[in-house]
């Protein structure tokens, strides 16, 4: 059973710093815990690091193999030189840290546990389904178009939407950077990814991980993949984000004034299997809070999503059925954090090649 004083927290945050051990709720079965001894830390040279610079001009050709390559045989990649301004980051990390020390009733003022909801706090992953909790807590936000859902998002700290307006709007360019230049790594037309969106959709995740007790017994979050088409990750100077690479855990740490990119299940099932969504997780560690802040790009809910025809031939057949983004989400959001990954559940019978 959970202790009383974690019936009554609705959130981490407020739970954290007044236990001792980690609550009975949080505690993974063994066969399921970090194994944080096991983790292999990553050197520059185990997640690719990719230099943007000149993307439009003499090293268009080399930056796209980069990142074709990348997202074959790591599914992951870092990118510097990318056109975000280090004074937006900054401002960003530092407005999730004052949004997260905001006192426990100001922050509960946007909390909710309805998964519909466009902009809410909440805890975990799935607080109505889950049957162990992870060590987290975030804030979600819609913010593609903008003018739809910033009046909804908090006003506190006072310059949370003008802030995070600003951080979106940056990350959206840079996301449509990307998937111009992974289009044309797979041989598509550059605006095919684009067209293929419906009217797109971008969320955010402000995540705060607290400092943890007992870390080895619990996670962030567990190994998972990612439902929508491309991630951008911004993480702050503590590590966490662990990528699995052949079969074994490896820590990404943070490289100051770089985004993480990851690909996403919808990039998996448009490039017909070439490009890869990877198992991914976050630990917590005993002396430091943690915060990152992914953007998650998606197609419109109604878009229709299956691999690109040009991706097709004899030696290739179709991977995947074609299915609308609110059919893949909602199986994905009652499923919760599966190891075994969602897209199973829209495989053809066909098994495509490996490229």
């Amino acid at each position: 059973m959970a202790t009383p004083t974690a019936s009554t927290k609705l959130l981490l945050s407020d739970l954290a710093s007044t236990v001792q051990n980690v609550p009975s709720n949080y505690i993974r079965p063994i066969n399921d815990r970090p194994n944080l001894t096991q983790v292999e830390v990553s050197d520059a040279s185990s997640i690719p690091l990719i230099d943007l610079d000149g993307l439009y001009g003499p090293r268009h050709s080399e930056i796209i193999q980069q990142i074709g390559l990348a997202c074959q045989h790591d599914g992951f990649f870092q990118v510097k030189n990318h056109g975000v301004p280090e004074e937006t980051i900054n401002i960003m990390l530092n407005t999730a840290r004052r949004f997260f020390k905001l006192p426990e009733s100001e922050r509960l003022k946007s909390y909710s546990d309805d998964p519909s909801k466009t902009t809410r706090l909440s805890t975990s992953f799935n607080v109505k389904t889950e049957k162990v909790a992870n060590w987290r807590d975030f804030l979600r936000l819609h913010c593609y178009p903008l003018e739809r859902y910033v009046h909804e998002w908090p006003t506190n700290p006072p310059s949370f939407r003008e802030d995070v307006a600003e951080y979106c709007t940056s990350i959206r360019g840079l996301v449509l950077r990307l998937l111009e230049a992974i289009s044309e790594s797979l041989g598509l037309q550059r605006d095919y990814i684009d067209k293929s969106l419906g009217k797109h959709a971008q969320h955010m995740a402000l995540n705060y991980y607290p400092p943890c007790p007992q870390p080895e017994l619990t996670y962030g979050l567990p190994g998972h993949t990612d439902p929508n088409l491309i991630t951008i990750l911004l993480q702050d100077d503590v590590p966490g984000l662990q990528v699995l690479r052949n079969d074994k855990w490896v820590a990404v740490n943070p490289i100051p004034n770089t985004f993480i990119i990851n690909i996403g299940d919808q990039m998996q099932v448009l490039s017909n299997d070439r490009y890869q969504s990877v198992l991914h997780r976050a630990v917590v560690n005993c002396d430091k809070e943690r915060i990152s802040i992914p953007t998650f790009y998606c197609p419109s809910p109604d878009a229709l999503i299956g691999p690109a025809k040009e991706l097709i031939d004899h030696n290739h057949p179709a991977a995947y059925t074609d299915f609308t983004y609110a059919e893949y989400y909602e199986k994905f959001w009652k499923r919760g954090l599966e190891t075994d990954c969602c897209l199973d559940m829209f495989k053809t019978s066909n098994t495509a090649s490996s490229f």
